[in-house]
């Protein structure tokens, strides 16, 4: 697909936080045309100097749009933006796609399907994983469901935004399953790496000699040594809100229980990330699971002193 075709081909990207900002920053340096939308100015705003069109709603964004790619955080602003009074359902033009980015029920993407259907709108389900700064290389992971010929037809613009595409399969709610699973793996492996360190620092160990360690050993995990790293360096910017993995490790094991599963894991990282965002970690950066362990050791050797 030359230059040209993208620029006629024009993509809207209602959400422009961390991930749909980075996003839409990836689309505009491979020539894509793209319309931005959000409820915060200020990130729409430093788009629109890359080139991006600022529209003030959904609506607005998708008029002359032939795609949109939906990058909010949950089921509930999924439906402000789709079928609210301004929302994409209002405006998209007959043969819109909508990509579902957000991690959901696997059951709140078929019923909102369907819903876009009767409206002659067409889904194809992509929750995204690899974090900001893979999404504006373009280096991230997609898992894809749908049907064969629209993802066919917005091949070029699924490669520009992920170097990593897994079609799942036709079925819409499967791509949503597959993440869920991943996303439960890891928190496991997150809250593994950071009550790892939070004891090595309760033993007087140096906490980056010993992660340096893990990095190169049998504890070596990408989310830890991502996560960590920035932790221990000082970097406390919210890339990846707690909020989110404490979400997603709830409706992995909803999804579980719908099936009669339950492993001896899950609700137990369930059960911290939904702790720490109740000790006011909710909106701050998933890597201060480290800062809280520490904290909750503490708390727990003074009531044992």
């Amino acid at each position: 697909m030359s230059v040209i075709k993208r620029l006629s081909d024009r993509v809207a990207i209602i959400g422009v936080g961390n991930m749909g900002g980075a996003m839409a920053r990836r689309l505009l340096s491979q020539g894509w045309a793209v319309n931005v939308c959000d409820i915060v100015s200020q990130r729409s705003g430093a788009l629109q100097r890359l080139g991006a069109k600022v529209c003030a709603n959904p609506g607005l964004a998708v008029r002359d749009a032939s795609v949109s790619l939906l990058v909010v955080v949950d089921a509930q602003q999924c439906e402000e933006v789709l079928f609210g009074i301004h929302g994409v359902v209002s405006s998209a033009r007959a043969g819109h796609t909508v990509l579902i980015c957000p991690t959901l029920a696997p059951a709140e993407v078929t019923a909102m399907a369907a819903r876009l259907g009767a409206a002659g709108i067409s889904v194809i389900e992509a929750p995204m994983s690899g974090g900001p700064q893979r999404a504006e290389q373009g280096s991230m992971s997609l898992m894809l469901a749908g049907r064969a010929d629209l993802l066919d037809q917005h091949a070029m613009l699924l490669e520009d935004l992920a170097a990593h595409r897994y079609v799942i399969s036709e079925i819409l709610g499967d791509a949503s399953k597959t993440k869920l699973v991943n996303n439960l793996a890891a928190a496991v492996l997150l809250l593994g790496t950071a009550e790892a360190l939070a004891l090595a620092k309760a033993l007087g160990l140096d906490q980056s000699a010993t992660l340096d360690v893990m990095e190169k050993s049998s504890g070596q995990s990408w989310i830890g040594s991502d996560r960590m790293r920035r932790y221990l360096a000082g970097d406390r910017s919210p890339r990846a809100q707690m909020s989110l993995l404490a979400k997603d490790t709830r409706l992995a094991l909803q999804a579980g229980a719908e099936v009669s599963f339950e492993g001896p894991l899950g609700p137990a990282t369930r059960d911290a990330f939904a702790r720490a965002c109740q000790s006011g970690l909710v909106d701050e950066d998933d890597a201060t699971l480290v800062e809280w362990l520490d904290s909750t050791a503490k708390a727990v050797g003074g009531q044992r002193a």
